[in-house]
């Protein structure tokens, strides 16, 4: 009906009436014909597509004039056109996002079975940690591990519990970290995973259930002396308490380890490519992670290394990402092209 239309030289149309919202519709239509239907209305019987009203000129109360032409199905849903029955919906581990809520909604379904988020108890130590609405004295830090790796945890999808901060004393930290282990589905315990006398977190975590620490010490920087182990069952990570390798090594092991208690599949990495504004070196043997401000310069999205002591949280919070140094580099040439890491 409607082939050939133009502004200069319309088709008219007989109109015969107006499909109410919300109801089906009583007409049919035959050619030379047409009804009003509102955006989201159903179609009246006899007709295969929509002109948008942008697109007509009423020229009477029984005429409309079409100046555009449309082909066949042109601003119409088919049916089965979102989705057909028998198609799977949603997959298993698939997390639960605005649209996937109302996918489920706009087919009756309110109710799903869902994973639990597991508990990650989250237990900061040292005699030095203070609170961080405490002043700090000599020789003191404010406690900043607990509250980056419960903000991790909430982004991974679980639910941190912060179990204090533990003094240096055996008993203690045992105590403290068996009463998380038996509450908590997850143990994350910062500081006290190194190699010096005050460092006595590998031996607490064998106490806490077989078969105790599998890992203490990996080759990756930051985060050299962290724990993997499992207990009863449990995960357990010793994480190093510096902030910055805290958050690294905790990114990299524990959030995985959420995903899959969940059943979730792993979150897609956050990377951008860019050009290396200077050269950056590692060890063989070793994966190195190094913090980086990306900035555009002509087109392009460079990468700016920091150096020194990149260890200090700031120089984390300056940075907008990290560039991996695989095991089996020395590191990368200034110009190059690498992978980032967004935070």
């Amino acid at each position: 009906d409607t082939a050939g239309a133009t502004p200069t030289a319309p088709i008219r149309l007989t109109l015969i009436g107006e499909v109410p919202m919300g109801q089906a519709s009583s007409l049919t239509l035959h050619p030379g014909e047409c009804a009003l239907v509102h955006t989201g209305g159903m179609l009246p019987a006899g007709c295969d597509a929509v002109v948008m009203v942008e697109h007509t000129r009423q020229s009477s109360p029984q005429e409309v004039e079409v100046l555009r032409s449309v082909s066949p199905g042109e601003h119409v849903i088919q049916v089965g056109e979102d989705v057909r029955r028998g198609e799977p919906i949603l997959p298993a581990g698939h997390q639960l996002r605005p649209p996937g809520l109302g996918g489920l909604l706009a087919l009756g379904i309110t109710e799903v079975r869902v994973a639990r988020q597991p508990r990650v108890g989250i237990l900061s130590q040292g005699d030095e940690v203070v609170p961080p609405e405490q002043t700090p004295g000599p020789g003191q830090v404010r406690d900043i591990n607990s509250y980056t790796l419960s903000a991790l945890t909430r982004r991974a999808g679980g639910i941190p519990v912060p179990l204090g901060i533990a003094p240096d004393r055996a008993e203690a930290l045992e105590a403290m970290a068996r009463q998380g282990l038996d509450t908590c589905d997850i143990l994350v315990i910062s500081a006290g995973s190194s190699v010096s006398h005050r460092d006595i977190t590998g031996e607490i975590i064998n106490t806490l259930g077989a078969p105790g620490v599998l890992v203490h010490g990996i080759a990756m920087r930051p985060g050299r002396p962290t724990i993997l182990a499992l207990c009863d069952g449990k995960p357990v990570f010793g994480l190093p308490g510096n902030p910055v390798s805290a958050m690294v090594i905790f990114d990299r092991f524990v959030t995985p380890t959420i995903r899959r208690m969940m059943g979730a599949r792993p979150l897609p990495p956050r990377t951008v490519r860019a050009r290396l504004a200077q050269a950056i070196s590692s060890a063989p043997g070793r994966a190195d992670y190094v913090q980086v401000r990306l900035e555009q310069r002509d087109g392009e999205l460079w990468a700016t290394p920091f150096f020194g002591k990149t260890m200090l949280i700031y120089t984390l919070v300056r940075a907008d990402g990290m560039v991996p140094i695989p095991e089996d580099r020395e590191g990368f040439e200034a110009g190059e092209w690498v992978t980032v890491l967004l935070h």
